[in-house]
């Protein structure tokens, strides 16, 4: 077995261990207000820099390419209240456009 292997079996059963502890540890009981608000909060923080770390990152750097283009379209269509399909359709194509060309 490679040691890439290694990692991802190792990762894979620290990420198991590290959710199982939350219910263990809570056995059913509800959390505390004060600690719940901020944990609802934590996934759109987190998606939403995942999103702009992947839409305008470039290593170190910060970049306006063409996923800034498919980006803008997903939010106008988001705005217009579109299918996600339409909304997933509409970003690689405007992504697309700019891309065959710049």
């Amino acid at each position: 077995m490679s040691a890439g292997w290694v990692v991802v079996i190792g990762l894979g059963l620290a990420t198991v261990a590290i959710k199982a502890v939350g219910p263990v540890l809570l056995g059913g009981r509800q959390l505390p207000p004060q600690v719940l608000a901020p944990v609802r909060l934590l996934a759109p923080a987190l998606l939403a820099a995942l999103v702009v770390t992947q839409a305008f990152g470039s290593g170190r750097d910060l970049a306006l390419d063409a996923r800034a283009a498919g980006l803008a379209a997903a939010v106008a269509a988001l705005l217009l209240r579109a299918p996600i399909l339409v909304i997933i359709a509409s970003a690689a194509v405007a992504t697309a456009l700019v891309r065959m060309f710049a």
